[in-house]
C-alpha cells in the first residue's frame, strides 16, 4: 500500500487479521457479492476482531477525517504515553495537554482529545474497566452494542462498526467511510442518493457475511487506488478499471471528463 504505514485498520498486508479463502463464486448472486469477490482477488481476503475493544475505539476516532499515514503516529505516540496498564484509566484521568500533544499528527487533536477523554470516561461509568467493555464488545448481541457506541458522543456509524468489525470480529459487519460511501453509489451497489446508513443496509443484505470484513478493507484500497473522487480510472477507458463492466459510472462523464459525486445534491 503506497504511502501507507505497515500497520493501520484498513487492511493491507501488514494491517491485521487473519488471512481465509473465501470462495463467492457461488454466492455472489447479486452485484455487490461479485464486486467484493474481485476485490479479494485483487487486494486481499482477512477475518478480522481479537482488537482491544477500547483501544479500537480510541484508534478509529483518531482516524475520523484523516489518513492512516496522519492517524497511525498518533496512535502510536498515545500508546506509548498512555499504555502499558488500564488504558481507559489512563485517558480518563489524562492532562489533556499532553494527549493533545501525543495526538497532534491526526489532526483535529483539541476536538479528539476532548472525545477521547470522554469515551474513556462513559466507559469507566459504563462497564467499570477496559477489560469489561471488551467482553461486552465481543459478546453482547451486535445491534445492542452498535446502539451503546452511537450514544457515546463523538462515536458515528463508521467508528461504531469498525468497533463491530475489528474488536468483535462480527461478520455481517460493513463499516462504510468516504471511499465506500462513493464508491457504493458509484458503482450502483447502493441508490445515489443512499445516505450512509442506506449504503450500509444495501452492503450488508447483498454481501455475504463473512465477506463483508474483507469487502470493506478492500474496498477502501480499491478508491485509494481506482475509484478516486475526482480522477477514477474509468475516464482513462473501460480496461483501467477491474469493475468497468459491472458499474454504472454514476456521475462519471467518460467524454467530457466530468466527475461529480453522485448524491452532491444532497450533501
Amino acid at each position: 500500500m503506497p504511502g501507507e504505514p505497515d500497520e493501520n485498520i484498513s487492511g493491507g498486508p501488514g494491517g491485521g487479521g487473519q488471512e481465509v479463502a473465501v470462495d463467492l463464486s457461488e454466492s455472489a448472486t447479486t452485484r455487490a457479492a461479485v464486486v467484493v469477490d474481485r476485490l479479494g482477488d485483487l487486494y486481499w481476503q482477512k477475518a478480522y476482531g481479537g482488537q482491544d475493544g477500547f483501544e479500537c475505539l480510541v484508534r478509529t476516532i483518531l482516524s475520523q477525517n484523516t489518513s492512516d499515514k496522519a492517524s497511525q503516529p498518533a496512535h502510536d505516540r498515545l500508546m506509548e504515553r498512555f499504555g502499558g496498564g488500564d488504558l481507559a484509566e489512563s485517558l480518563a484521568a489524562a492532562d489533556r495537554e499532553a494527549l493533545v500533544e501525543a495526538i497532534r499528527s491526526a489532526g483535529l487533536y483539541n476536538q479528539k482529545s476532548k472525545l477521547i477523554i470522554g469515551v474513556a470516561e462513559a466507559v469507566l461509568a459504563d462497564f467499570g474497566s477496559e477489560a469489561d467493555f471488551d467482553t461486552y464488545i465481543r459478546e453482547a448481541d451486535p445491534e445492542t452494542v452498535r446502539e451503546r457506541l452511537l450514544e457515546m458522543k463523538g462515536v458515528g456509524p463508521k467508528t461504531a462498526d469498525c468497533v463491530l468489525l475489528f474488536a468483535g470480529g462480527r461478520d455481517g459487519v460493513f463499516p462504510v467511510d468516504t471511499h465506500v460511501h462513493r464508491i457504493s453509489r458509484r458503482i450502483g451497489l447502493a441508490p445515489a442518493d443512499a445516505d450512509h446508513e442506506g449504503v450500509r443496509e444495501r452492503l450488508e443484505r447483498d454481501v455475504p457475511g463473512e465477506a463483508c470484513g474483507f469487502g470493506h478493507t478492500a474496498m477502501i484500497q480499491f478508491g485509494r487506488e481506482y475509484c478516486t473522487a475526482r480522477k477514477p480510472a474509468c475516464l482513462d477507458g473501460p480496461e483501467a478499471c477491474p469493475m468497468a463492466d459491472v458499474c454504472d459510472m454514476v456521475g462519471v462523464d467518460v467524454s467530457t471528463g466530468a466527475v461529480t459525486d453522485p448524491a452532491s445534491a444532497d450533501d
